[in-house]
């Protein structure tokens, strides 16, 4: 899946994952969304971040794709614009993904990443 429109996006199986870890830790999928950003660290120097909120702060830029709604602050959206979040449950590990055309690098793991 390529993007291009300044956008954040999920792709069906990660939004179908999103959808079961809301509602196994009782997250209301009416009130709850899910909220991406970026911090510093990992060894690659940036790190993801994926957390369930309830509550849009001044300045997030907030999306919604494949009937999921989803935010980040201003500054992780400069490092996450065109991201696709992807989950994958192969043999080669399980677990969110984030595709992002931003990063100049990763590291093995795919936990952090450059720019």
């Amino acid at each position: 899946m390529v993007v291009t429109d300044n956008a954040i996006h999920i792709s069906e199986k990660a939004r179908e994952k999103v959808f079961e870890l809301m509602k196994e830790s009782g997250k209301d999928a009416a009130a709850y969304f899910l909220r991406v950003g970026v911090v510093g660290g990992g060894c690659s120097g940036l790190s993801y971040k994926m957390d369930f909120d309830n509550e849009i702060k001044p300045g997030d830029q907030v999306f919604e794709d494949n009937g999921l709604k989803i935010a980040t602050d201003i500054k992780s959206f400069l490092y996450l614009v065109n991201t696709v979040l992807e989950y994958s449950d192969g043999l080669n590990g399980k677990g969110f993904h984030f595709n992002n055309p931003n990063a100049s690098r990763s590291c093995a793991c795919g936990e952090s990443f450059a720019v």
